[in-house]
């Protein structure tokens, strides 16, 4: 079996495997390149043989090419990446723990050999496995996102919010929720508000189609819009969910309404669709200042989580520009 089908097979065992590492959303922000997977196996298993249940950490990544370079990039949309512990929590059975310096060796052993020029992934909140990148040479750096965990009781939630957003919460009583916004609909949406900001949207139509329609047939989606009493889109957001979390992971506002109070509404509309799933709810990544300012004013709590990177080439960061790596890292 190939890294990847073993991976597959893999991912169906890990219940806490978050959304971004599943197989079928590699297969959907991948689409049309190229995306493959690192395996580290447990010291006792037979390298001639190697099963599912040999193993111990795995990590998925986008593998990008243009002339002579080649570099390892988070996929659009896509939060977090990186290594991930197998299920058991690092337990290779009930007796040993699973050696953390080891399986990093094991990964930069892998990694050095696929002749990179570039490598960047944002690791998971809490990864056991940031520190022994960083102590084998790679460059870590602190990102943030804001959460909101405690979701039971959505009238103490609320509760927490600013001045401010109760205030627009009170402007959009005319308001009406829409979950019926068709994907092309919402497409259309999000690059008008962009428009509006005199910016291009960052990905395609037919990506998002894949997206929408892989993760619709797998039951982690929902496109949630607002409308005012004459029918106008004000805002909309597509959010995807697994076992543990929900992610707001693509919000769009039309600046025309920005008066109206949509965009509190619809973090409350998403707000009630994680009290349902019974999921934190993660505003997903808040590093520009404008976006994190807006998201602590819903009562979020501030989560830290950390990029790994590294040049293997120092004449990559030349050849492609700093403000064009940049992008890059994000595709």
């Amino acid at each position: 079996m190939t890294n990847k089908e073993l991976y597959i097979a893999w991912a169906k065992e890990q219940a806490e495997l978050p959304i971004f590492f599943q197989p079928w959303w590699m297969d959907a922000v991948c689409a049309g390149k190229q995306w493959d997977v690192l395996l580290s196996f447990a010291e006792t298993s037979d390298p001639n043989q190697r099963e599912v249940k040999d193993i111990v950490a795995a990590m998925p990544y986008l593998i990008r090419k243009r002339l002579w370079m080649k570099w390892i990039v988070m996929p659009q949309q896509t939060q977090i990446g990186g290594i991930w512990l197998t299920q058991n929590g690092g337990l290779t059975n009930e007796d040993q723990l699973v050696d953390i310096p080891k399986i990093c060796e094991d990964f930069v052993e892998q990694l050095q050999a696929l002749g990179l020029h570039y490598y960047y992934q944002q690791y998971p909140i809490g990864s056991r496995m940031v520190e022994p990148m960083r102590a084998e040479g790679f460059k870590v750096r602190e990102r943030v996102t804001y959460q909101i965990s405690d979701l039971h009781d959505l009238n103490k939630v609320v509760d927490q919010f600013s001045k401010n957003k109760k205030r627009q919460l009170q402007k959009a009583v005319t308001l009406s929720v829409d979950n019926n916004l068709t994907p092309e609909e919402f497409y259309t949406f999000h690059c008008q508000c962009m428009s509006l900001q005199h910016k291009q949207i960052s990905y395609s139509r037919e990506f998002f189609l894949v997206l929408n329609r892989k993760s619709m047939r797998e039951g982690q989606s929902q496109i949630i819009a607002i409308r005012n009493v004459d029918g106008e889109l004000c805002a909309a957001a597509y959010v995807v969910w697994d076992k543990n979390k929900m992610y707001y992971l693509i919000p769009c506002y039309n600046s025309n309404f920005k008066e109206s109070g949509a965009s509190a509404l619809l973090v409350v509309e998403a707000l009630k669709l994680a009290r349902e799933k019974g999921v934190i709810f993660d505003f997903e990544g808040s590093n520009q200042r404008g976006t994190a300012s807006h998201y602590k004013q819903f009562g979020s709590e501030k989560m830290t989580y950390y990029s790994v990177e590294k040049y293997y080439k120092q004449a990559f960061r030349f050849a492609m520009g700093v403000n064009y790596l940049r992008n890059l890292k994000y595709r």
